[in-house]
């Protein structure tokens, strides 16, 4: 047998010879040019058309590097124009190699320029050629990748041939229409058209296919059908939930367990899908499965599907009806972090319900507490989440905590690095706290020393969980301190800064809570809290309840601030030792401490007065030394030994003086006395001035005053004594000529100091009078308001009942607010509402005839501003 080139010419010869003269002898063409073949495909000879497109699906279908070759040559606009082609061959090859280039993303982007898919869509046709049928699929799901051919192919009409091809014999045309679908339904529009298809049904049935990919793409198509309503609805109307079961008994698909699982959660979501999977009896079914399953992903899938599920109320009602919570509950003894992690999730959102909460109280509790420090932070995450949930709003939840020792490992997870743990162990320790045997539980842990770093954290939750702990622990005075000794008051005033509503409104809280003593509300003034809360207060969008009363608090424990702020203290607010008036501030003008101010230079403004009865430690030592003295003396002339401090020392030096120490060591020992006796002068903290005058005002009105019969005639007394200690009275008309201002001068360059106790007045006039008032009335109990007017006036207003009658019957009638005249008609009582208490109050200026104040300003100013 000759070659098969020799027999073709010879074929050719006997061509040629019968052609006619104008007839173009045929010609073989062999060629290893992929160029020259793309120009063959504008041949107009379907035999050369069919050998060139064969060629080139040979040529791309070897790697993206040819198909990038055929792409540059141009090829790609040709091929498509012969999709269409009559020859059912060239037809076919021309489809078969763009839709294996079609896998190549740079071909896409060429084909996206051409208007091909309507010749793509055509071979799907059910007489089409199967190898047609599974190229084209393959074209049309490499498209569906890019969204804007998605729509085109959805527009064109592709999403109605593929849903019929899902029912193909062929595994390979299966396979890619699944896929391409999967890709399209991404789209909501696609979704409802598929649903309106009927496609779930053709869908279900691939559920049972032999191929695992195709079964995977099935799931991963029903996962995101799934997710509407309407398609959950359409899945269980065509039974799909039974095919899910099917899937789920047979052993040999576990690695479809998972997927069938998320579209369970999915379907879940749907009371009535939950309901009708209820009455089919395959909800039972479903959490024995949960339970019993062998494989750990699926049962984690199986448990957050639950957990998806109960976030609605009705599907919560019908879970905790079929037992749920014992699912839970075993699979929190589950040899798997994860699987456990899943249930306390679970078990969170289940406690949504009461019922619920209830339910975990016997078993549940007692297994997630031990928990609460496991080494897997995931499942230490969802396990603090699920107690802080059961023990919210439920006392018997909160004593099952703590019976089970979940005190401290709750306190230690506040410093955890996982700020969901921090802020969820921070709930369950506010929750608790509201039972007060817990509450000291709690803070012997260490809670308040604890809580410091979270209330320093950056992640808003945290700061408002923290900020609650120290407002429901603060309320015991050990736990103020506490907070107090760690630091803990500087970063929760902090927190007053934040532009966080709930932050900021549980930092107000806390520090309302803290100022129930006065060191810690001391602390907090000095850090700055109440100039923050006041600012706070001025705005509407940022001012809440607790910043307003948390003022209200500060200024309760500090009559200082509270008067220089409010001009005024009720007889609730009693002035202690320490007590100091610098006047009325100015606006945004900052408030100095007693301290500080004693730090300034002697100045030209307004005297800061003091109250201050409390000796000194210096003063102390003195009267306990000269004590010792007068023992010693008293026993030396009685002829008794002395067994006092004093008696002791003196036989140490003897026995010193007997021994004879050398003069270098006693010069020595002196200079370190000296040296130590400087360092602890330099340590040594601030005190106040004592007053010893103010103390004796307070022996003689004790002595004198508060043996009195009546709360007027001590009220009366009481006033004439402080008239006759700052320079009695003083007529009206002579005001002029008392030189009060020059005292008060004369008393700052006497101490060369700006405070000047109030003992040292002789010459007081409206507010120095009605502070001394007040200052001795809370001495000895005498209730009574201090209030600051205008023009250096302030006045004490009182509460009084009317006395007998004649007849000696007292009639009961509510008491009578009266001002204690303490400058011009000393002891009389003015009635509030009166003319001459408003007179008393303050002078208008009406400079009319019959005002006596108005007399004497013609030539002498009498009103001078308290702050110059």
């Amino acid at each position: 047998m000759k070659p098969a080139n020799q027999r073709v010419g010879k074929k050719q010869k006997k061509e040629v010879e019968q052609s006619p003269k104008d007839t173009f002898n045929s010609l073989i063409i062999e060629s290893k040019n992929v160029q020259t073949v793309v120009l063959m495909l504008d041949s107009p000879e379907d035999d050369i058309l069919l050998k060139a497109c064969e060629a080139m699906y040979k040529f791309a279908e070897k790697g993206d590097e040819n198909k990038l070759t055929l792409l540059t040559l141009g090829a790609i606009p040709k091929l498509t124009r012969l999709i269409a082609h009559e020859d059912k061959q060239i037809h076919k090859y021309a489809t078969m190699t763009i839709g294996v280039m079609a896998t190549h993303s740079e071909v896409r982007k060429s084909l996206r320029q051409l208007d091909f898919l309507p010749s793509i869509i055509a071979c799907l046709a059910p007489d089409e050629d199967v190898v047609v049928q599974e190229l084209a699929t393959l074209c049309l799901a490499s498209m569906s990748i890019d969204y804007t051919s998605k729509i085109e192919i959805f527009e064109k009409g592709g999403l109605g041939p593929l849903v019929s091809l899902l029912s193909s014999p062929d595994p390979d045309v299966q396979k890619n229409s699944i896929e391409c679908i999967s890709n399209l339904i991404q789209e909501v529009l696609v979704r409802a058209a598929f649903t309106e298809m009927t496609g779930i049904i053709p869908l279900l049935d691939l559920l049972s296919s032999e191929y695992p990919v195709i079964q995977h793409l099935t799931l991963q198509t029903l996962i995101t059908m799934s997710r509407d309503s309407d398609s959950r609805t359409a899945l269980f109307q065509n039974e799909g939930h039974e095919n899910f079961l099917r899937v789920l008994d047979n052993p040999e698909f576990t690695d479809l367990h998972a997927d069938i699982l998320q579209v369970l959660a999915n379907c879940l979501e749907e009371p009535d899908n939950v309901m009708y999977i209820r009455q089919s009896g395959a909800l039972e079914k479903f959490l024995l499965f949960v339970t019993s399953s062998i494989h750990p992903e699926a049962q984690k899938h199986a448990v957050k599907a639950i957990a998806r599920s109960a976030l609605n109320r009705e599907i919560r009602q019908i879970l905790h009806q079929e037992g749920v919570e014992k699912a839970l509950e075993l699979l929190l003894e589950v040899n798997n972090d994860e699987i456990r992690a899943a249930a306390a999730e679970a078990i969170s959102v289940m406690c949504e319900d009461e019922a619920s909460k209830e339910s975990f109280r016997a078993h549940g509790i007692f297994r997630l507490v031990p928990m609460l420090m496991s080494d897997n932070e995931e499942l230490r995450e969802a396990v603090n989440v699920a107690v802080a949930n059961l023990t919210t709003d439920n006392s018997n939840n909160i004593d099952a905590v703590f019976d089970t020792k979940g005190v401290e490992p709750l306190v230690k997870s506040l410093h955890d690095s996982n700020d969901t743990i921090v802020a969820s162990a921070a709930t369950t320790i506010t929750n608790l706290a509201l039972q007060e045997h817990i509450r000291g539980s709690i803070l012997s842990h260490g809670a308040m020393t604890m809580i410091v770093e979270p209330l320093r954290s950056n992640n808003t939750l945290v700061q408002s969980k923290a900020a609650l702990v120290v407002a429901s622990l603060a309320c015991d005075v050990n736990g103020r301190t506490e907070l107090r000794n760690a630091g803990g008051l500087e970063p929760l005033v902090e927190l007053l800064h934040s532009d966080n509503n709930e932050v900021r409104r549980n930092a107000c809280w806390a520090v309302l809570v803290c100022g129930k003593d006065e060191p810690t509300t001391h602390e907090l003034c000095k850090l700055g809290a109440l100039e923050i809360l006041q600012e706070i207060n001025q705005s509407s969008s940022r001012r809440n309840n607790f910043s307003e009363v948390a003022v209200s608090r500060l200024l309760d424990h500090n009559a200082s601030l509270k008067y220089i702020l409010n001009g005024y203290l009720s007889s609730n607010d009693i002035i202690g030792d320490g007590f100091y008036d610098p006047g009325r501030p100015k606006p945004n003008e900052k408030i100095f401490t007693l301290e500080e101010f004693s730090n300034q230079d002697l100045n030209q403004h307004r005297p800061i007065l003091l109250i201050n009865a409390k000796k000194t430690n210096e003063i102390q030592m003195a009267i306990t030394s000269a004590d010792d003295k007068v023992v010693e003396v008293l026993a030396t002339a009685s002829g008794r030994n002395v067994p006092s401090r004093l008696s002791s020392r003196d036989k140490s030096s003897s026995k010193g003086r007997s021994r004879g120490k050398k003069e270098e060591e006693k010069m020595k020992e002196g200079e370190m006395l000296q040296l130590k006796a400087e360092e602890e002068e330099k340590n040594k903290p601030w005190e106040a001035p004592y007053d010893v005058t103010f103390d004796s005002y307070i022996g003689e009105i004790t002595r004198n005053i508060l043996q009195l019969p009546s709360t007027r005639d001590q009220m009366v007394s009481l006033a004439f004594f402080v008239s006759d200690k700052m320079g009695g009275p003083v007529d009206l008309e002579m005001l002029h000529d008392f030189l009060w201002e020059l005292h008060i001068a004369e008393l700052k360059h006497e101490l060369t100091s700006n405070i000047i106790p109030i003992g040292k007045i002789e010459k007081g006039i409206y507010y120095h009078r009605a502070l001394l008032f007040k200052a001795l009335a809370d001495r000895i109990g005498i209730n009574c308001s201090l209030v600051r007017g205008d023009y250096n006036r302030a006045w004490n207003e009182v509460m009084l009942i009317d006395p007998p009658s004649q007849d000696g019957i007292e009639h009961l009638i509510p008491p009578k607010a009266y001002i204690v005249d303490l400058m011009h008609q000393v002891g009389h009582l003015l009635m509030v509402d009166s003319a001459e208490a408003a007179h008393y109050k303050v002078c208008t200026g009406c400079n009319h005839r019959h005002c006596k104040c108005c007399k004497q300003i013609s030539y002498r100013r009498v009103h001078i501003e308290e702050n110059k």
